[in-house]
């Protein structure tokens, strides 16, 4: 028997189901007898979602209300009745067991779920496995569209059959076309059979992404090698492979798994990567069993992990194997014991022992194998490191030691973390990133000069302050938001705020080219609809947009001051991960072409404008941002201090044509880090006490305010960083 069942969200519908994490509303189903080609009573039921809030599509679709929703039973109620109600329509047909049929997987996957993993309750067996009918529709009709094509009304349009939508309630005309759509692929001319049901994993498997290989050693005895998926003649297809960005440090690899509820992860699939010192840096790779899983994956982008938004990318299998692979002997005899719960032990005392471990462990939480199961790590000197991986062989004993967080042994505490296959790999072999998956500072570039175009600072009301701008919105979105009026804007006038995170704040500042200009904006476009969202905007002045530029804030109440009590400089961009971030060719063109940095001042400057060089973008040329201490400007605002890579030749050339050297030379900038929060100019020229920079070179090399020349003249010895 079938179980023919469709549902519908508070949000989208159709292909972009369960993409928006909206709740479920409705669920209509009916039981197929398929050998007897006999049916069940057809049941509908509403769902009480947690936000009844619907979406203009799902009222326009479905005709539901609040009103009415706010009568029906939550969605644990509702799956105890559809059980109930399935088993006894089985027996009045006759029937015991059933699999459930769903127009498409999205349903399934990206709506029950997810839902049901995020409200902590379980699923019944009957949903892991289940029938897609338009993988069955197209296997008995392979003239008819391609799968990703199919709807319950193209199939029944395929077919001829004669169903009107209009006459029937949402939900029950779909439910009894595809019960239709089902017979007629039972019918003789077709004698269809459903065979080979879509299965949802019940659980994530750990351990390594293993390949066996067999091989003949010395008189017939047999090895048993081991080899994780970096081996030369493994490959990863780059089509299974997500990246996730912003997780939770704490967060393992069966949350990463649960984040991802409905999609089946290869085994030992979840990698997650850690940073210089070893620690995790919030991103993750995900490898898929197959292409159609990793497109569901990546629907789930800023799908939420608790309080966090999580971003979801493609990513590549070389990237996979360059945080997963990789073993030694030692690691691939400790990863080889299946189906074992990893915990890493972080702080032990460089003396400690097998012994000393299993004795902290205690009886209450076995380690699986005793010393067997205890992996110490090493720095390539032999050292210890203080760090150590366990295995347990159940959930119980792994949560046991986890209670020991923080316990003392001998004189120190010990650190316990749930761990995972790729993190034991990366841990042992010193594997450790360098640098974040998505990089969030440029390579070492040439330095060009700022564009002629300034950041206004006095108080004609010249600007206009775009407030509530989608996260997902571009230099693209606002200049159709802001229409006509986008022949107003000063050239390179959009200013874009991100937040520490260097992710979009919601805020947007541009400069018109008057404050008439500016006003008429503002009463224009004021509550204005983005995408979904509707924009405020504001009329102000360039000195409110550098206070909010420079991390300081603008209500109603007035000006908010920077976190630094002094202005808050934008030093030159500076190089620290090697993988950079590339800006499509179609915004390219939205920049003006920039020039290489003049020449050091001399006393026979001429007065006319250097010569210079430029180097206009190509498809996929490299466009970096400059940061600013608090707000850092992104690519669509290159107003300030910008960078933009250019060959070695251009380079050259520009050395020739000036006769002078190019600014700043190799070694001239360096990078702080580990600053407190509240740091501000002076304590980091006090912290340079005794290292000399020319105060005018430095002027020449950054557009400052009369305000802060006259804090950085005032000391006569300083640093550029």
């Amino acid at each position: 028997s079938l179980v023919v069942l469709f549902g519908a969200t508070a949000g989208a519908y159709g292909a972009k189901l369960g993409s928006d994490e909206r709740e479920l509303i409705l669920l209509v189903w009916q039981v197929v007898d398929l050998q007897n080609k006999k049916v069940g009573t057809l049941h509908k039921s509403l769902v009480k979602a947690d936000n009844l809030d619907l979406s203009d599509q799902c009222r326009e679709v479905s005709g539901l209300t609040p009103e009415g929703l706010g009568k029906a039973e939550p969605l644990d109620r509702v799956l105890q009745q559809f059980s109930q109600l399935v088993s006894s329509d089985l027996k009045v047909l006759g029937r015991s067991s059933y699999t459930l049929c769903s127009d498409g997987q999205l349903l399934i996957r990206q709506v029950l779920h997810p839902e049901t993993s995020k409200k902590n309750f379980l699923l019944s067996d009957c949903f892991y496995s289940f029938y897609d009918l338009r993988k069955e529709f197209h296997t008995c009709y392979p003239s008819s569209a391609a799968v990703k094509d199919q709807t319950i009304k193209t199939m029944a349009e395929y077919l001829g059959l004669g169903t009107d939508e209009a006459e029937e309630d949402f939900g029950v005309w779909q439910v009894k076309t595809m019960v239709a759509i089902i017979f007629s692929m039972l019918s003789e001319g077709c004698n269809h059979v459903f065979t080979e049901p879509e299965t949802v994993k019940h659980k994530y498997e750990t351990g390594p992404c293993l390949v066996k290989y067999w091989k003949t050693w010395m008189k017939a005895y047999f090895v048993f090698f081991f080899f994780l998926c970096s081996s030369k003649s493994e490959t990863v297809d780059s089509e299974t492979v997500i990246r996730a960005r912003g997780l939770p440090w704490q967060s393992s690899d069966q949350d990463i798994a649960r984040f991802f509820k409905g999609l089946n992860i290869a085994k030992g699939g979840v990698a997650l990567c850690l940073n210089s010192q070893g620690r995790r840096n919030g991103e993750a790779l995900v490898r898929f069993v197959n292409s159609e899983q990793r497109d569901l994956a990546l629907e789930r982008h800023k799908h939420h992990m608790g309080s966090r938004y999580i971003e979801v990318y493609k990513a590549t299998g070389e990237e996979f194997l360059k945080i997963a692979g990789g073993t030694s002997n030692e690691v691939a005899q400790f990863l080889s014991k299946e189906n074992q719960v990893i915990i890493r032990m972080r702080g032990l005392p460089f003396t400690a022992t097998q012994e000393d471990v299993l004795g902290f462990l205690g009886p209450e939480c076995p380690v699986t194998g005793g010393k067997e199961g205890l992996l110490f790590v090493k720095y390539p000197d032999g050292r210890p490191t203080g760090d150590a991986f366990v295995l347990f062989s159940c959930e119980e004993y792994a949560q046991n030691a986890l209670k020991k967080h923080k316990e003392i042994l001998g004189k120190r505490y010990i650190e316990l973390f749930r761990s995972t296959a790729a993190e034991v790999q990366q841990v042992v072999l010193n594997r450790y990133m360098s640098t974040p998956l998505i990089p969030t500072l440029p390579t070492p570039i040439i330095p060009v000069i700022p564009s002629p175009y300034t950041i206004a600072t006095g108080s004609v009301r010249d600007c206009v302050r775009l407030r509530g701008l989608p996260y997902t919105a571009g230099i693209d979105d606002i200049l159709e938001f802001m229409g006509d009026a986008t022949g107003d804007i000063k050239p390179h006038g959009v200013h874009m705020v991100l937040n520490q995170q260097g992710r979009p704040s919601g805020d947007a500042f541009i400069q018109m080219k008057s404050a008439d200009k500016a006003f008429m904006v503002a009463q224009k476009c004021h509550k204005k609809m983005m995408k979904d969202r509707y924009v405020e905007v504001f009329q102000c002045s360039g000195e409110e947009m550098n206070f909010v530029l420079m991390g300081g804030t603008l209500n109603r109440s007035g000006l908010s001051p920077p976190p630094c009590k002094l202005p808050c400089l934008s030093p030159p961009a500076y190089a620290a991960f090697q993988t950079a971030a590339v800006i499509p060719a179609e915004a390219a063109a939205l920049y003006q072409p920039q020039a290489l940095l003049p020449s050091t001042r001399t006393p026979q400057a001429s007065a006319a404008a250097p010569p210079t060089v430029t180097y206009y973008p190509a498809q996929a040329a490299q466009l970096y941002m400059n940061y600013t201490a608090y707000y850092p400007s992104p690519p669509v605002s290159p107003t300030t201090v910008g960078y933009i890579a250019a060959p070695p030749g251009a380079v050259a050339a520009a050395a020739t044509a000036t006769h002078t050297p190019i600014l700043p030379q190799p070694g001239a900038l360096v990078r702080m880090q580990g600053l407190p929060y509240n740091t501000g100019m002076k304590e980091i020229l006090s912290f340079f006490q005794g290292y000399q920079y020319a105060p005018d070179d430095y002027n020449g090399l950054i557009q400052l305010s009369d305000q802060a020349r006259s804090v950085l003249q005032a000391p006569k010895e300083w640093v550029c960083l």
